[in-house]
């Protein structure tokens, strides 16, 4: 069972809009046009947006490449909403990251982990290393930076998870727990991509 209604009743709203997949392509800030343009994309008229905090896919043609649109904090946004690889204040555009599965098979888990982005105890069994190269001259010197997400990038799906028992007891307990795991969601994966973006 999914709490749906829980970040709604405090205050919080849904980060991601419907995207077209020219804003999803010019959103890429470590891939090279060329890159973006192979990428394949998934239906995004099939998408729930409003259940989402960030869109995360695997192509399906490259088993070892994934991406990630993330709702960035930034106070220089384009025309188009989408990221110009500047990061700083409010939320604006998205950040699109292109990652790659740490291990040789597709992206699948070896082990049990922890997403470093839902946090959740629960989901532990599908859970991997992505790779990201970081954007700008950093990136193409080598550098990159990697971190434990879900497999099937399920995150905003498991901060909704009615908590247990363990975790709060009353509903208002429960709906503030899950407001504040989607916050934190949120912050993370947007500082996330904002660390690949920087040029630094």
């Amino acid at each position: 069972m999914v709490i749906r209604s829980a970040a709604d009743s405090l205050g919080l709203v849904p980060l991601m809009t419907p995207l077209t997949e020219k804003q999803v392509r010019a959103s890429f800030v470590n891939a090279s046009k060329r890159e973006a343009n192979q990428a394949t994309l998934p239906d995004l008229a099939a998408i729930n947006w409003d259940g989402l905090d960030y869109l995360g896919w695997r192509d399906r043609k490259a088993p070892l490449v994934a991406y990630v649109i993330v709702p960035r904090v930034d106070d220089d946004v384009d025309a188009d909403g989408v990221t110009d690889g500047v990061t700083g204040g409010v939320t604006g555009g998205v950040t699109g990251v292109l990652l790659r599965a740490g291990d040789a098979k597709g992206g699948r888990p070896r082990r049990k982990g922890v997403c470093a982005w839902c946090e959740d105890v629960v989901a532990t069994a599908d859970v991997s290393l992505y790779v990201a190269r970081r954007g700008g001259a950093p990136g193409r010197n080598g550098n990159t930076i990697g971190t434990l997400i879900c497999t099937d990038f399920r995150c905003s799906r498991n901060v909704r998870r009615v908590p247990l028992l363990a975790e709060a007891t009353t509903p208002e307990a429960k709906a503030e727990l899950t407001a504040r795991r989607i916050e934190g969601l949120r912050e993370r994966a947007a500082r996330f991509a904002a660390e690949v973006a920087s040029t630094r």
